[in-house]
């Protein structure tokens, strides 16, 4: 009678691994377990969404190690020998780290704290800040989008300091974007803080989708705005917002 054993040890490791790995692939991954979660709250978790409120605590870090592998998977695709590269050794943790913690943080971290303020002398004339450095990545295919933010206020209610338009800009624009969603997202996050009763955005932008790839364009860049409020309804306010821009501009040429 044919003994169907394996004929010495080496099999039996070979099956014990096979079923370490069945049974990791029935764990789903914390990328998934997140993605289940959004689904389920019916909750949109497109580019430039932010989803902070519903990751969990420890599970940035492990999102940061799922990452980390599928890069080090990447690589390899790409034919790089990152287990005798000592440039690329340890590059698929330095770009997950960075992915999640900088250039993306705005999708995985909540906003900064702004408080906002009783605008108790009633102020209304309107004033401008900028420039704030804005830096984004094209979602489409995932370079630099590098650019310039200005925004103008007519008071309303409320009023928050000066550095917290850089600070909630900022964690608007570290998101894949495009810049005309960029610039409609942070206006709508301004508007909640602050309670305008009029804003104006404007967002001047190298995008290098076009300098570094495709038709490889090194001088062109994209300008955009939105009005809303009384910047919208009253073409002299809307005037002024965009002289007082330009007054910026010089003042920094000069």
């Amino acid at each position: 009678m044919t003994s169907t054993l394996p004929a010495n040890g080496n099999g039996l490791s070979s099956d014990k691994a096979l079923v370490q790995q069945d049974l990791a692939e029935l764990v789903p991954t914390v990328s998934a377990q997140i993605s289940a979660r959004l689904k389920s709250a019916g909750v949109s978790f497109l580019a430039n969404d932010n989803i902070a409120d519903y990751i969990l605590p420890g599970e940035l870090q492990a999102l940061e190690s799922e990452g980390s592998d599928r890069v080090r998977d990447l690589l390899r695709t790409l034919v790089i020998d990152i287990e005798n590269d000592h440039n690329t050794e340890e590059t698929a943790e330095r770009v997950a780290r960075m992915y999640l913690h900088e250039v993306f943080k705005g999708r995985y971290h909540q906003q900064p704290k702004v408080a906002s303020f009783p605008n108790v002398k009633e102020l209304d004339e309107i004033y401008t800040v900028g420039p704030i450095t804005v830096r984004s990545a094209c979602s489409h295919h995932l370079v630099p989008i590098m650019g310039n933010c200005w925004i103008g206020i007519k008071p309303g209610s409320r009023v928050i300091g000066l550095s917290k338009f850089t600070r909630v800009a900022d964690w608007v624009f570290s998101r894949p974007h495009i810049q005309e969603e960029a610039v409609m997202i942070l206006a709508d996050e301004i508007e909640r803080l602050c309670q305008p009763q009029g804003l104006g955005i404007i967002v001047k932008a190298q995008h290098y989708c076009m300098k570094w790839r495709g038709v490889r364009e090194p001088q062109t860049s994209m300008v955009n705005s939105v009005v809303r409020g009384d910047f919208r309804h009253d073409p002299s306010l809307k005037l002024e917002f965009f002289e007082l821009v330009r007054q910026q501009e010089a003042l920094l040429s000069t």
